[in-house]
């Protein structure tokens, strides 16, 4: 394990031009000098300090496969609850091998509106890859090697609620599907209302003199409760709204929730158990349209959803009751990427959902690995330590932060409000945009951090190798073939998830050009044991090659000089050689 990191990181220093060998030519360009590990002049000029709404999307996802038409392919695996196309970029070295046979990394982002920043680190991912591919060795290998799937947004109709409409930070949390709430037959009739016109829903205080909450001494935006034995100056009225139907209360219909994070077909609990489960397993499209595409393409062995806020690096399993779905020799291949993960991304914490959090029903991460034996992993985007570089946290830090490194732009300062149900109030609080997603200066930061982990993931995917074919003379025209099989990553080729229930076929040994006699698995090849496949012995059928691991196959034939031997397998490949 230790020279297959050593080795993997030795590939990311030739990536980042740490390593350059006599021969490397000048990194000046034209008008700029490169940066390590950064395309120089990139065909298609990119930004990564704001956020791309669907047209963004749409636009940029059409260039870059307009662009790298060698390496880039833009399709659509569905549409939206509203009609949007759910787009999809194939990237890989289309000139070597069959993008959809190679091993593969699955990534998608933004499953929750508000969580945006998932889909910049995506789409950063598949940029990173086509610019650089040409002028870095370790990623030619990797593009010529592996097939990375990548969904920027898996929630494009909510991402454009969140973008376009009045909301907090962290909603609205589902998709658009409407929703009745409280089963009053209205939708929506006391979503929030942004009062003061700003595009952003902040928090609504009065002066009270027997209130609970005092301004900060230093931060006045900053409301502190005070002790339990005494009065504060104000009273906290919640997110700005209006009580629209008359009954009472404010916003309580929210944006007619649920959560596209409980709709996914594993341990799946209705709403009275797991909140936010919508009718059934995949019953809206979009997640629909991911489960369809997945299903369809067995070479995915590694995937990557993208959540905010937190900084982890997530497993599962969801629930306590999933816990014996994960054995042994799976957690470890687990454990080393997540310390890995929290190498390559300082602040983040690798963690297991329901040990180190709470127990989730029907989510994505646990559906991945349980229904499809695909080792996943959600990153839960932006934490407090990127503000400081620092575990020493206050409530103070993001007014800190804001003052001094956005200069105040993601404040809005208490303003009067003349409500009509509270009377003279104040509206001010934060932006929609601060708080759980990146500022612009932090984000390209973040999305290279994070991609190298996904490529991590994706280069430790089953990398097969014939290692060896010898033959021995049994005599009366009879050969003994011994073919070894190594996979020289630290991924199998089939989870234990996988070999419990048989979610995909073994892998198949085969030779081809010779008369097979007998074929059978060399179970100790010092001792001579084997055992024999006595149906089709031409093609022996392996259960898993391991990661790190090899097999041993071994066939009689009566005739064959120039044969040769291929492995098939679903997440590992195909692989020959000729003897």
């Amino acid at each position: 394990m230790k020279n297959f990191i050593t080795n993997f990181i030795l590939l990311a220093c030739i990536s980042c031009g740490l390593l350059i060998s006599p021969e490397a030519n000048a990194q000046l360009t034209d008008g700029v000098f490169r940066a390590a590990g950064t395309p120089a002049n990139p065909k298609v000029d990119a930004t990564w300090n704001h956020y791309y709404n669907y047209k963004g999307i749409s636009e940029l996802t059409k260039e870059l496969a307009n662009t790298h038409p060698d390496l880039i392919k833009r399709t659509s695996i569905g549409k939206s609850y509203e009609g949007r196309d759910i787009w999809l970029l194939t990237v890989t070295n289309f000139n070597e091998g069959d993008a959809d046979r190679k091993p593969a990394m699955y990534i998608d982002g933004n499953i929750h509106s508000n969580e945006i920043q998932g889909t910049e680190m995506s789409l950063y991912t598949a940029w990173y890859l086509a610019e650089m591919f040409g002028s870095n060795d370790f990623i030619n290998q990797l593009l010529t090697e592996k097939t990375f799937y990548i969904v920027p947004t898996i929630n494009p109709d909510a991402r454009e609620n969140f973008f376009n409409e009045p909301n907090t930070a962290s909603s609205p949390r589902s998709g658009m599907k409407p929703i009745d709430n409280d089963g009053d037959f209205m939708v929506n009739e006391d979503k929030y209302d942004d009062l003061n016109g700003d595009g952003s829903i902040n928090m609504m205080r009065r002066k009270n003199p027997r209130g609970q909450f005092v301004e900060n001494d230093t931060y006045p935006e900053l409301m502190e409760r005070v002790g339990p034995d005494e009065f504060g100056e104000y009273e906290l009225l919640g997110y700005e709204g209006l009580d629209n139907d008359g009954d009472g209360r404010i916003n309580e219909d929210g944006e007619g929730y649920y959560d596209p994070n409980r709709d996914w077909g594993w341990k799946w609990q209705p709403n009275y158990i797991q909140g936010g489960a919508h009718k059934y397993p995949f019953s809206l499209p979009e997640n629909r349209a991911v489960m369809e595409f997945v299903m369809e393409h067995p070479n995915i062995g590694a995937a990557q959803s993208y959540h905010n806020s937190g900084g982890m690096i997530l497993r599962g399993p969801g629930a306590e009751e999933d816990l014996r779905t994960y054995n042994r020799q799976d957690v470890r291949v687990y454990d080393a990427l997540g310390e890995m993960g929290e190498r390559v991304i300082p602040g983040y914490r690798y963690l297991v959902v329901y040990k180190d959090l709470y127990s989730v029903f029907g989510g994505e991460l646990d559906w991945f690995y349980g229904s499809r034996g695909i080792f996943t992993f959600t990153n839960e985007l932006w934490t407090s330590f990127e503000m400081f570089n620092s575990n020493d946290r206050s409530r103070e830090d993001s007014y800190e932060f804001n003052k001094y490194l956005l200069f105040n732009d993601a404040l809005v300062e208490w303003e009067p409000y003349n409500h009509p149900q509270y009377g003279e109030i104040e509206i001010g609080g934060t932006e929609k945009n601060f708080g759980r997603a990146h500022p612009g200066f932090l984000l390209e930061h973040a999305a290279h951090r994070n991609m190298a982990f996904t490529i991590y993931h994706a280069y430790s995917t089953p990398n097969l190798v014939i290692d060896e074919i010898s033959e021995k003379d049994l005599g009366g025209g009879l050969k003994e073939v011994t073919a070894v099989v190594t996979n020289t990553r630290m991924i199998p080729t089939h989870a234990s998830q996988d070999l419990k229930y048989n979610i995909m076929p073994p892998d198949y040994i085969s030779i081809e050009g010779a008369d097979v006699e007998a074929g059978m698995i060399v179970t100790n090849r010092d001792m001579g044991h084997t055992v024999e496949q006595k149906n089709n012995p031409q093609k022996i059928a392996v259960d898993n090659i391991p990661g790190m691991g090899s097999v041993t196959v071994r066939w009689i034939i009566s005739e064959g000089r120039n044969y040769t031997v291929t492995v098939d397998s679903k997440k590992g490949g195909l692989v020959h050689k000729r003897k």
